[in-house]
């Protein structure tokens, strides 16, 4: 059986062009901003991934914070993970087929019965402390992860990704729109966050700038002016 779609163009995209800017996320209300490349989305999936490996992980994993926030660079790792790992992702609550939830920092609170792993959302990826018992903090324990790259096999028919409004198979995942440029992305409903943010650039050999949270519409055009970029295509 083949690997996930998309896992497979991301690997090669970060052999191809490592280097490159593939997702520059923003926050104006804060100032936050961060980038990047290629190489180091590939190789947070990687540890991502190998992290599910760590944790026994081999079914469904549940991802609220998919839906609290569609457009963080940290909610988008995760579901290449999952289907590198040869899961499902679930963005939402977790349903009676999920091993492990990823939540945000807002609502770090253990789901009984499943691993949970909160997301610091920080812009540079730092860690959370103080977390309740039973919660892993993610990027504590995935920098603690080998960069190595391993693709489990995937059934294409398989789940790949569920919401409320979507069940995706993994063949699924790689017919989405293919962007080759450079697309400005404000954050919608999950899954058409992660297509324009994540995979179609992936696909596409492009990139994203993601603008989370309120901008004001001059400000939001400087910025895009700023980063040469465009609406994504529909």
């Amino acid at each position: 059986m083949p690997e996930n779609p998309i896992v497979r163009a991301l690997a090669q995209a970060a052999r191809a062009r490592g280097a490159e800017p593939l997702l520059t996320w923003y926050r104006p209300e804060t100032g936050g901003r961060t980038e990047l490349s290629v190489r180091t989305v590939a190789n947070w999936v990687d540890k991502t991934a190998n992290l599910l490996d760590d944790l026994g992980v081999a079914g469904t994993v549940a991802g609220p914070v998919s839906v609290s926030h569609p457009g963080h660079w940290m909610s988008l790792l995760w579901p290449l993970a999952a289907w590198q790992r040869g899961c499902g992702y679930r963005a939402g609550d977790p349903d009676a087929g999920c091993e492990l939830v990823v939540v945000g920092p807002d609502d770090p609170r253990p789901h009984p019965g499943l691993t949970t792993v909160a997301c610091s959302l920080h812009p540079l990826g730092l860690g959370l402390r103080d977390l309740p018992d039973g919660v892993l903090d993610f990027s504590g324990e995935a920098l603690a992860q080998p960069d190595a790259h391993a693709a489990e096999p995937v059934d294409p028919s398989a789940s790949a990704w569920t919401d409320d409004g979507h069940d995706l198979d993994h063949a699924a995942t790689g017919r989405v729109v293919a962007q080759p440029g450079r697309v400005l992305v404000r954050p919608s409903t999950a899954w058409a966050t992660l297509a324009d943010a994540l995979l179609g650039p992936v696909l596409g050999g492009g990139s994203a700038v993601v603008v989370e949270g309120p901008v004001e519409a001059d400000a939001l055009a400087r910025l895009a002016a700023a980063e040469h970029a465009t609406a994504p295509v529909a």
